[in-house]
């Protein structure tokens, strides 16, 4: 293990919405056949890193990723690693949003969420998640598996970033990110792999 923490990030595999680009909050949905082929496939790219802790979001979708990446059970449930609660806007996707509300620059990052969290809401149980993490194993690695939104505002709140800032982090499904230190700095790591990643041309 590191002698300071590092965070290891997993988002779930793909699920049917993901796929179709709706906002998937509270919609407790499972996992593709592809999305539970992705996470094995991370799995193997962990290679069985043993990890102080494992937490993973209560929904199926990142549980299962869990499960199929080998910590199903070392894993504990952590509420906090839910995905924003979108209110309103949860099962459309982005296109259909600036449409309904006639507004072709809508991103989630700068809207109000009716009936949903504000993103600030969202950032303290990032906050919440990383204060556990440094309390249980302040020198050792924890896996986190959960959601495309949520973890990229958590990335941001770990740099120190208004969680704003996560809008310029993209996140694909079955990615792995890890968190960690360059001496005393906060840094990524390593941001959004999948196995078999090529540099871009």
């Amino acid at each position: 293990m590191s002698s300071k923490p590092r965070l290891f990030l997993v988002r779930h595999g793909e699920t049917e919405w993901s796929l179709s680009g709706q906002h998937t909050g509270t919609t407790d949905i499972p996992l593709t056949e592809n999305g539970q082929a992705q996470a094995r496939t991370v799995g193997v790219l962990l290679n069985h890193h043993n990890f102080a802790q494992v937490f993973t979001s209560p929904m199926q979708r990142a549980r299962d990723t869990c499960t199929l990446l080998g910590y199903g059970t070392q894993a504990v449930v952590n509420p906090d690693l839910c995905e924003w609660n979108y209110g309103i806007f949860e099962g459309l996707t982005t296109p259909q949003i600036r449409e309904q509300r006639n507004d072709p620059r809508w991103n989630i990052f700068d809207s109000e969420i009716p009936n949903g969290e504000s993103i600030e809401q969202v950032a303290a149980r990032a906050q919440a998640v990383i204060d556990q993490v440094l309390e249980i194993a302040p020198a050792g690695d924890t896996l986190l598996v959960a959601h495309g939104h949520i973890l990229r505002i958590l990335a941001a709140t770990w740099l120190g970033l208004p969680p704003r800032s996560a809008r310029l982090l993209s996140l694909v499904p079955a990615s792995l990110s890890i968190l960690g230190y360059e001496h005393d700095q906060r840094v990524l790591q390593t941001w959004n792999r999948t196995p078999g990643d090529k540099l871009p041309q």
